[in-house]
């Protein structure tokens, strides 16, 4: 096999997750030719510096994704994504080999098909289990390389630099970044008010804050600054950032605070000091991988995975802005290698 394509997760954080499994296919094709192919709200993040170094990537437009796989001439495609469509798209491209779990009743549809583990296991081993059992690694090959990592090219710092500098902040400046949204829906948020309390004592310390997210995140942020004082350090990004400029921004952040999100798992594989604030989801499932402080608080109902709460969000409400602001605060006061 001289050309493998490998269609990657669908969700920010995933893609970052599945990095390690990516730097193991990237080894056992050395010499041969690596593609990745995601969706375009992903795919940029196959072209910062990583340990898969994939030869091509391609944006999958979803109206045309059959046409795209089978222009890409692939002699193999390996699925990370589980649905049936995924499957059933690569079969129709005209690849000989297709791999990937057999799960969903997809099983027929590959060419080499590996059993999904059983229990309760982290994404990031998820992903690993699929490239050893598909024998492109041994057991103890990818064991201690469960990080992703990711290192921002230079001109994707310069984007983030253009950006930051045009929202009036210096380069140089001590920023901490926050990412107060979720796509999976309001039971992942921690209230706004509360992000908007440690900004303000971050404020008073003089320190720089940049919130970020997506468009659909823009009234978790226009609730974060109704909650501010006048001359708080903060600037808005959220819907105004492509993924390389967030890639950027982040990566200039001393430290940042998440809830479970793409932007959370982002910052972990930037090494980018991490404030990780869980509810309704399972931080033994979804962790960032690395070092960071995960927030949880041990209520009876959680991890309940709901998108929203039926009761009165008592797992994210527990967590309160001072236990936040130690975190970050003990960040910022860490030297950062």
């Amino acid at each position: 096999m001289q050309r493998l394509l490998v269609r990657a997760p669908n969700w920010l954080g995933d893609a970052v997750l599945a990095l390690p499994a990516l730097a193991v296919v990237r080894r056992a094709f050395e010499g041969r030719t690596i593609i990745v192919a995601a969706i375009p709200s992903v795919a940029p993040i196959f072209e910062e510096d990583t340990a898969a170094a994939p030869d091509e990537v391609i944006a999958i437009d979803r109206a045309r994704e059959r046409d795209q796989l089978t222009a890409a001439k692939a002699d193999g495609i390996l699925l990370l994504p589980n649905s049936f469509g995924s499957a059933w798209r690569a079969s129709r491209s005209g690849a000989a080999e297709r791999w990937g779990y057999k799960a969903g009743g997809r099983g027929w549809l590959l060419t080499r098909g590996v059993r999904r583990p059983r229990g309760r296991v982290h994404q990031v081993e998820y992903y690993l289990e699929l490239v050893r059992g598909l024998g492109l690694a041994e057991p103890a090959a990818a064991a201690g390389e469960a990080t992703p990592r990711i290192n921002p090219r230079p001109a994707t710092l310069a984007r983030a630099d253009a950006l930051l500098a045009s929202a009036g902040l210096a380069a140089g400046q001590t920023i901490v970044g926050f990412a107060p949204g979720a796509a999976y829906g309001h039971a992942k948020r921690w209230p706004p008010d509360r992000v908007a309390q440690v900004i303000a004592a971050l404020s008073r310390r003089g320190v720089a804050c940049a919130i970020v997210g997506a468009g659909a995140d823009r009234d978790t942020g226009r609730a974060i600054e109704s909650s501010l004082p006048p001359d708080a350090r903060v600037v808005n990004l959220i819907g105004r950032t492509s993924l390389r400029q967030l890639v950027g921004v982040v990566a200039r952040c001393a430290a940042f605070v998440s809830n479970d999100s793409g932007a959370m798992h982002l910052a972990a594989a930037l090494g980018v000091p991490l404030t990780a604030v869980f509810g309704p989801t399972d931080e033994r499932v979804t962790a960032p991988a690395g070092d960071a402080d995960v927030l949880v608080r041990d209520v009876f109902c959680r991890p309940c995975m709901l998108r929203e709460c039926p009761i009165d969000h008592r797992c994210m409400k527990r967590i309160d802005a001072d236990t936040v602001l130690r975190s970050v605060t003990a960040h910022l006061e860490s030297p950062r290698p």
